[in-house]
């Protein structure tokens, strides 16, 4: 799916297209393959041919469900990204806005307004990366992959629910440090 992107679009505009474009192209397949294995008794086919396409039709849900997967971290990964460069942007409005305090009261009132507004946004920032990284261990982990390690190991749920407990944890301790909860 190589596409030339034009100078005004970005990368991620074009990934998330993409992924959409994936997800149209796949969606009508399980219905195709369910309707040839509802006509398979009427036309005679064969077990061997019904095995394959129940096989096809396994293989077309699961990649369906980790596109759907991929889409919604995606989705996730951009929101994020581009509260953080907001944050940025506030950051900046913050300090041109405390140049401005001499000009008034009225400008004060202003730079005052911004300023919480930035406090406000890098609060719930925060808590939207410290609430994405739990999200994404546990898609990784609902994703079903056959060849996982930590799979069939007896602690494999206990590490994955602390590894979501410790990012969060330590995320909230950074943006703590950082004076921004």
């Amino acid at each position: 799916m190589a596409t030339s992107t034009p100078p005004s679009r970005s990368a991620s505009t074009v990934l998330i297209e993409q992924v959409i474009s994936f997800q149209r192209a796949i969606g009508p397949l399980p219905g195709m393959v369910q309707g040839l294995l509802r006509g398979a008794d009427r036309y005679g086919t064969g077990d061997d041919v019904q095995n394959r396409l129940r096989n096809v039709l396994d293989h077309i849900v699961r990649i369906t469900e980790r596109v759907n997967t991929c889409r919604s971290l995606l989705e996730n990964a951009l929101s994020v990204h581009s509260t953080l460069v907001s944050l940025e942007q506030n950051d900046a409005m913050r300090r041109m806005s405390s140049a401005s305090l001499a000009q008034g009261e009225e400008s004060r009132q202003l730079a005052k307004e911004t300023i919480a507004q930035g406090e406000e946004v890098k609060k719930i920032s925060s808590w939207a990366a410290i609430l994405f990284t739990p999200t994404l261990i546990a898609s990784i982990y609902g994703m079903n992959f056959d060849h996982m390690p930590e799979l069939h190991w007896l602690w494999g749920y206990p590490f994955a629910i602390l590894l979501m407990i410790a990012t969060g944890v330590g995320l909230w301790a950074v943006f703590k440090y950082k004076k921004w909860l």
